[in-house]
């Protein structure tokens, strides 16, 4: 209980550091300097076709004298985050996390598993899901004690040809964005919900990853909260 009690005041004071840190960049006065960390949905440089990747969307939409980094890596689980936070550049102003695809995509082969019934498949994928919430929480220690206002974002639905196979991501990513939602919440963080941003076909460049558009979108989103007044309680930001 004490450790609880310990952790619940450190969580507390960092979010109370986080709004001051960030109040004169959220008010519009000043600069900033945004710096995206997790996966390919911010790394998706190699999938535009030498179009305009999310960081430089984000660069595009920031205000003159505000600056975006890149210290995201495709591939990345949510783990990864941890050694990703040694590029955050001095002077960082605002974090933004994508991460939970690729744990759930490593996961993927369990959705075709026999199971006696729906719950013995149920009680495999809160296994793994309880697993991953473990890792995310972690991570998202490390990322908190930054002392830095920060956004997560949830895992967009990806566009897989086979309806089948769509049908079972979409419904198993459901409990992995319950996890990432669940700890945004606890913690009072924003979230960046990626299923309202990219909701159009043509926001992806294949089945996975985010297209020009979609990462147009995904940058509009994140210059909103890096842009907005610091909130003492969670916001959600999706598409336009």
């Amino acid at each position: 209980m004490k450790a609880l009690l310990t952790g619940r005041r450190s969580a507390v004071g960092a979010g109370l550091t986080m709004l001051a840190t960030g109040e004169a960049a959220g008010q519009g006065g000043g600069t900033g300097h945004v710096v995206l960390l997790g996966d390919s949905i911010f790394d998706n440089k190699g999938y535009v076709a030498g179009g305009p990747d999310v960081v430089a969307h984000l660069r595009n939409r920031l205000p003159a004298g505000w600056q975006g980094s890149l210290a995201a890596v495709g591939g990345a689980v949510a783990g990864d985050v941890i050694r990703q936070l040694e590029r955050v550049p001095q002077g960082a102003s605002h974090l933004v996390v994508s991460a939970g695809g690729n744990d759930a995509l490593r996961q993927e082969a369990l959705l075709g598993q026999e199971a006696r019934s729906v719950g013995e498949g149920l009680v495999r994928l809160a296994a793994v899901v309880d697993r991953f919430r473990q890792d995310y929480r972690a991570m998202l220690d490390a990322v908190l004690a930054r002392r830095l206002p920060t956004a997560v974002c949830t895992v967009y639905d990806p566009r897989f040809a086979d309806p089948q196979r769509q049908q079972m991501a979409v419904a198993g990513l459901s409990l992995f964005n319950d996890a990432i939602m669940r700890e945004a919440f606890r913690r009072g963080l924003a979230l960046v919900d990626l299923r309202l941003v990219c909701n159009e076909a043509a926001d992806f460049a294949n089945a996975i990853e985010p297209s020009v558009q979609g990462g147009r979108k995904i940058a509009a989103a994140i210059a909103r909260f890096a842009l907005d007044r610091p909130q003492r309680r969670s916001m959600i930001y999706g598409g336009d």
